[in-house]
């Protein structure tokens, strides 16, 4: 396929692409033939014949900023795009920003295109057959591919990228993915080792990381590990390792929530770093009830654990060690990622200001970029080529709080000395957001942070400086593959539930007009005021050992519910059957898009326009489209049904001012 198919006047889409051989401001091309009538079916090779009927062959160059010529004719240097500046941006229908949209010159009429010739409705629906065609024949995946797979980018609130004039960067667990067992079987094993050297028993224990999922939170209290819906009420908790049951769940957390705020009882599990911590606590805990603990560590209560497991890890950061193992062997924890320098090299190239700003010190950083992005940037570049600002050491979320001074790294082995004004290239320790901002002289949201850590990266960025954010949480790929595959067992459930609620409201009808009897008030319909009484009790009899038997399948199958994720705690983003998570609140609340690598941008461009989606049951990506099939009759239609078939199909049920039966035909409910 030759490049003289693709379209002229694609301005909104994921490249920008104009004609190489008919000059910038020169004259407007030839205008293409008149599309086919709507009714035509539309291949390939018909489309691809229609962008051959072109007066002169034309190739094109893509750029973000400026028209590209080779064609020695021109006489004009007017461009046929410009971009809008952030001096004069607008606002769209949308409230998003408009800067960085391309735009379409005056030279340039839409007549010459054949785009007024019909009503712009007819052309959209032609130009998205063809644009789809195109995508297809050129090998590149549609974003709305991209957008249903596991390495999706998910939007909870509506993202002009065009608009985004600087990306920021965390680097742990966003630009470098450790692998969890090694990097936090690490980090556990040398917990274990400073606990060891406390005086506490540690013999038998070992790291097990399915134990612990992010965003679940220590009860430092009483020594659990609970898992909240979007309001703060616990679903499910652990004690020690041991899961506790519904019951003893609801007598312990049944009048209290979970409010993050509590700093001084709650934890909140925000990144894959908080794994090693909580699997430590919890099998210390076990220890400490066990009386396993030496007295002479004193008298320890569950938070004075916690706290004791939080020195030992932080002393293991503290002393180097694990960093130190790392360093010399990071093909061991270290996945890498081809695509991820690649992504970023897209967003650089359209222009985008890119920055990294990590906790991690100078040596630390060097050496894990090093090995992460080198290897797979073209043209010998090197990583911080891709960026304009270095900031290690930030110390977030001070960083985005307050102001500390800046350092300037100057030597390869660390050394520093102040500095007052960054410079374009810089590496930088300390310092503040506010300073980043000044250096970029934009503000707000117009600068992009991404980052793995909900508290440290997105929210403090947000709520202080209103950056956008995207968060980074790995798990997201299986955890979409965990739902795609649990569907069969969800829908078997939803059904069974369904079922349930169609009995149980018969049940409760009869039950109303059972008590009115009893009171000598008639009932709701006449038909229901005529039963004999043992007809009523033998119909709700049956009724009630109908739901007793189906609760008795209903509770394991709710139990095992997101197992294919994780046994103990099921899906990441659910509480309970159709609630949200904490963690997914969370998410929602401060991060305006998620995804799993900061490589999946490759699958959009620099310059995407992410829309945020219909709120359904759950979340865009986690839907489960259950629904019921009624069909509708009256409550005065009742006295022409026979209550005892109603009992016997089981599936009728009474609701306001109309009786919903599942989809049966009506000679089956007639007498």
């Amino acid at each position: 396929m030759t490049t003289a198919m693709m379209p002229l006047y694609h301005v909104f889409g994921s490249a920008t692409c104009f004609p190489k051989g008919n000059p910038c401001g020169g004259a407007p091309p030839p205008p293409p033939p008149p599309p086919p009538p709507l009714s035509m079916s539309l291949s390939p090779n018909v489309v691809m014949r229609m962008r051959r009927r072109k007066k002169k062959k034309k190739s094109f160059l893509c750029s973000a900023s400026k028209c590209n010529l080779d064609d020695s004719s021109s006489s004009s240097p007017k461009q046929p795009f410009s971009i809008t500046p952030s001096s004069q941006y607008d606002v769209d229908y949308l409230g998003q920003s408009t800067k960085g949209d391309l735009n379409l010159n005056s030279h340039h009429q839409l007549p010459s295109f054949g785009i007024d010739a019909r009503p712009i409705q007819e052309v959209a629906k032609i130009e998205a057959l063809e644009a789809q065609l195109l995508l297809a024949n050129l090998g590149i995946p549609s974003p709305s591919s991209a957008r249903d797979s596991p390495r999706g980018i998910f939007c909870s609130r509506t993202l002009n990228l065009r608009s985004i004039s600087a990306i920021g960067y965390d680097m742990d667990y966003t630009l470098i993915h450790y692998n969890v067992m090694a990097w936090e079987g690490r980090a556990y094993d040398y917990c274990m080792d400073n606990l060891r050297n406390m005086g506490f028993p540690i013999e038998g224990l070992a790291f097990d990381p399915d134990l612990v999922i992010r965003g679940l939170v220590i009860d430092k209290e009483n020594g659990n590990l609970v898992k909240a819906d979007r309001f703060g009420y616990v679903q499910r908790a652990m004690h020690g390792t041991r899961m506790l049951s519904t019951r003893v769940v609801s007598e312990m957390y049944g009048r209290e929530l979970v409010d993050l705020r509590k700093e001084s009882r709650w934890e909140f599990l925000n990144t894959l770093f908080s794994v090693s911590e909580a699997v430590a606590y919890m099998q210390m805990v076990n220890r400490l009830d066990e009386g396993a603990i030496a007295a002479e560590l004193g008298p320890l209560d569950y938070k004075g654990l916690y706290k004791a497991v939080g020195r030992a890890l932080f002393r293991a950061h503290v002393e180097g060690q694990l960093k130190n193992e790392i360093m010399t062997n990071p093909e061991l924890f270290v996945e890498p990622d081809p695509q991820l320098p690649l992504a970023l090299l897209d967003q650089k190239e359209a222009g985008k200001k890119l920055l990294l700003i990590t906790n991690s010190d100078y040596q630390y950083t060097n050496k894990m970029m090093k090995h992460s992005f080198n290897r797979f940037l073209p043209n010998e570049m090197g990583w911080r080529d891709l960026f304009d600002m270095v900031i290690v050491s930030a110390r977030k979320p001070e960083f985005f709080q307050m102001s500390h001074p800046l350092y300037e790294v100057v030597t390869t082995e660390g050394l520093m000395r102040p500095c007052f004004k960054a410079r374009a290239g810089g590496l930088y320790s300390g310092g503040s957001a506010q300073m980043v901002e000044n250096f970029l002289d934009i503000h707000g949201d117009e600068i992009l942070y991404v980052g793995d850590h909900i508290y440290t990266d997105v929210s403090q960025s947000k709520v202080h400086l209103r950056w956008r954010t995207a968060l980074i949480c790995r798990e997201l790929e299986e955890e979409y593959n965990a739902l795609i595959n649990g569907r069969g067992h969800r829908a078997a459930l939803v059904e069974l539930i369904n079922r349930k609620e169609v009995v149980g409201d018969l049940f409760n009808q009869l039950r109303l007009a059972l008590q009115r009897r009893t009171k000598n008030r008639p009932a709701q319909t006449l038909a229901a005021t005529n039963m004999d009484n043992q007809e009523l009790t033998e119909s709700m009899q049956k009724l009630l050992i109908v739901m007793q038997r189906l609760d008795e399948k209903i509770a394991p199958m709710l139990e095992i519910d997101g197992e294919l994720f994780n046994k103990r705690w099921g899906y990441l983003s659910r509480a309970g059957l159709w609630d949200k998570s904490h963690l997914m609140r969370q998410i929602e609340k401060y991060a305006d898009i998620y995804t799993s690598k900061v490589s999946n941008f490759l699958h959009y461009t620099p310059f995407m326009y992410f829309q945020s989606q219909e709120q359904a049951k759950g979340r865009q990506l986690f839907n489960v489209g259950d629904q019921k099939k009624n069909l509708v009759i009256k409550l005065d239609d009742m006295d022409r049904i026979d209550m005892n078939v109603i009992c016997v199909v089981w599936q009728t049920l009474a609701h306001d001012s109309y009786l919903y039966c599942q989809s049966q035909p009506a000679s089956d409910l007639e007498n």
